[in-house]
């Protein structure tokens, strides 16, 4: 009689099978790791993104894939020490400067399964988001610098009119009395005629 704690190399091979089928259909890249951290299988889009094949995959520790660039600090740490203790980590951000690929800035996500401690590991390549971004930020940023000096430039301007205005105002009011003095005089040169 089997316990029912027990898990066969059976119910080993199911779990995968249902995990590999999963990550398959999913876009974002998905590795399936071993408790010890050995790649156990990967997505297409893992191996079109990471520029790797499944023989230079699977087997191999995920710190040893390509030459160690996967040997990423923040992912050892989220994989050591956080993830047996909470068996789940999301939208972890890492960058990482992979050869031949560039830099990329990933969200990472992952689940220890509890049935085969085998953990999934999903990878969203969020670079050009961030690079928009930047670029949003930027704009932003020239945008408001702009309008900042067009608002100076018109608060200027706005002071130089009132000046003229009050110069204006200032000129008719003397023109205003310049008149009634000159009609003043008129009158009183009227009367003395």
């Amino acid at each position: 009689m089997q316990d029912n704690k027990t898990i066969t190399q059976s119910d080993t091979e199911i779990s995968l099978y249902y995990i590999k089928t999963f990550s398959d259909t999913a876009r974002e890249p998905f590795l399936i790791l071993d408790p010890k951290f050995q790649i156990i299988g990967a997505n297409a889009s893992f191996y079109k993104n990471f520029q790797v094949t499944k023989e230079q995959t699977e087997g191999r520790f995920i710190y040893d894939l390509g030459n160690g660039q996967w040997n990423i600090p923040e992912l050892k740490k989220l994989l050591e020490d956080i993830l047996p203790n909470k068996k789940v980590f999301n939208d972890y951000e890492v960058s990482h400067d992979f050869p031949g690929i560039g830099v990329k800035t990933m969200l990472l996500n992952a689940r220890q399964l509890d049935a085969t401690q085998q953990i999934l590991l999903a990878i969203e390549d969020i670079t050009l988001k961030r690079a928009i971004e930047v670029k949003l930020a930027n704009y932003t940023k020239d945008l408001e610098k702009g309008v900042s000096e067009k608002t100076e430039e018109l608060k200027i301007r706005i002071d130089e009119l009132a000046k003229m205005n009050s110069y204006m105002v200032g000129r008719e009011l003397k023109m205003v009395e310049l008149k009634k003095e000159n009609e003043a005089l008129k009158e009183r040169q009227r009367l003395e005629e």
